[in-house]
């Protein structure tokens, strides 16, 4: 299955199973696009220990900072489709 269509199918169903379930008053959507990044086995420890402290990292950078240095830091490309 391409990244894409994996992406699409648990945004869709995950959105869809959300307002079922009537959790909000408001609509759920998920935002557009998404991002994938493939880490190599001897840096899995990192990206936990990064996961398990997320909250406490985005005190000291916002989202749009942090990806605006792994674009940097990494020379990634975006691809808006």
């Amino acid at each position: 299955m391409a990244l894409k269509d994996f992406f699409q199918n648990i945004k869709g169903e995950s959105s869809h199973w959300w307002n079922q379930q009537e959790f909000s008053s408001q609509k759920f959507a998920w935002q557009i696009g998404y991002g994938a990044f493939s880490v190599s086995e001897s840096q899995v420890n990192k990206v936990e220990e990064y996961i398990r402290n997320q909250e406490e990292h985005h005190r000291k950078y916002s989202y749009q900072e942090e990806v605006e240095m792994l674009i940097k830091k990494y020379g990634l490309v975006i691809i808006n489709r």
